[in-house]
């Protein structure tokens, strides 16, 4: 008897099953608009029921991330030391370098204090300057000077050199109380003594009352090159030597001329600087003009 009702119990689930595998996708189908409708009937408890997953889910996804947070600070870490230690190699080397420049300076230091103790050398006397302001440009086809705000109550005397930041200027003619009259070194009354940096040659520079000046009493086979720089050269006790006069621009049959490093035209505040030097009178006063 049992084998039969075996039988018996195959041969009816056999149309079942092949009636759920028929409508199994449209059940399935039913099924997904019958959620759809809901998720919008019922949003509000679709959303909320969502809130409550993410709610649910959020410590596990935090712990989960805390592991890579980590690992990202630590792998940071790791090349912050190794950019830190390379630093520290780099400093630790320049250090080094510091120090040995700083042995040879002291020895050189000690030489040349022995070096002047022998030869006698007396140190340059301190230098004092008076800051002005330029407060007009009296200049006119024969005349380029300039008026400045310092004058005999500020320490301001006759044959003072004025400089402006890039070099020289010119020097102080006339000085009244409160105020003082600079002639320009691209006048034509200026005459300074000067010398050339690479040939050593000596020159007076010369105004002619335009924006450069000329080098007057070179030797005809002066080998001067354009660009080399012209500082005074201290003859007559005018100036110091050393001073910025300016930069050869051209060199021709017509004269050697030179750009003076001052931007004479743009000059807003000059100083005048007293070096300890006699009162010269090189550059006759452009009054009797």
């Amino acid at each position: 008897m049992k084998p039969r009702s075996s039988g018996s119990v195959i041969r009816l689930a056999a149309p079942l099953r092949a009636l759920a595998q028929r409508f199994s996708f449209l059940l399935l189908v039913l099924a997904s608009i019958a959620l759809m409708m809901v998720g919008k009937i019922e949003s509000v408890s679709v959303d909320s029921a969502r809130a409550r997953v993410t709610d649910a889910f959020a410590p596990i996804l935090d712990a989960i991330s805390r592991p890579a947070a980590t690992a990202a600070r630590v792998v940071e870490s790791a090349v912050e030391l190794e950019n830190a230690f390379d630093e520290n190699q780099r400093l630790k080397a320049e250090n080094a370098r510091l120090l040995q420049w700083r042995q040879a300076a002291l020895r050189l230091e000690a030489e040349n204090n022995s070096l002047r103790s022998l030869l006698r050398v007396r140190p340059e006397p301190s230098v004092n300057y008076i800051a002005a302001r330029v407060i007009a440009t009296p200049g006119s086809s024969f005349v380029r000077t300039l008026v400045v705000t310092a004058g005999k109550r500020d320490g301001v005397r006759k044959g003072q050199a004025a400089l402006a930041g890039a070099g020289l200027v010119g020097r102080v003619i006339e000085v009244g109380e409160w105020s003082s009259r600079v002639l320009l070194l691209t006048d034509i009354n200026a005459r300074i003594p000067v010398i050339l940096s690479n040939t050593r040659q000596r020159s007076i520079l010369a105004g002619d009352n335009s924006d450069q000046a000329k080098l007057l009493y070179l030797p005809p086979d002066s080998p001067i090159q354009v660009g080399e720089r012209v500082v005074t050269s201290g003859d007559g006790g005018l100036f110091p030597p050393g001073l910025p006069v300016g930069v050869v621009t051209a060199v021709s049959e017509r004269g050697i001329r030179v750009l003076p490093s001052a931007d004479l035209s743009r000059v807003e505040h000059l100083r005048l600087v007293d070096f300890g030097l006699p009162s010269t009178d090189l550059d006759p006063s452009p009054d009797s003009k």
